[in-house]
């Protein structure tokens, strides 16, 4: 929970762009038969982006922490 308040604005951004691009994939490129699952519906296409967009902006938000070990020499 933490990191979504942290981030709920680039989590929206990539939200909304990610819902835009799969919608533009099915307007644009969707099966025209209906028969397809992902690209026949609308909804569903549009769903996928969605979550691939808040996928990606919480991979691109992690930061690695790098520690440095001690010797004991």
């Amino acid at each position: 929970m933490r990191i979504f308040q942290q981030n709920w604005k680039k989590i929206t951004v990539y939200g909304l762009i990610g819902l835009a691009l799969g919608y533009a994939y099915y307007f644009f490129i969707g099966c025209q038969s209906g028969s397809c699952p992902l690209t026949g519906n609308p909804y569903v296409s549009s769903g996928y982006g969605l979550g691939a967009g808040i996928f990606l902006a919480l991979e691109f938000g992690k930061k690695e922490k790098h520690t440095q070990k001690e010797s004991d020499a």
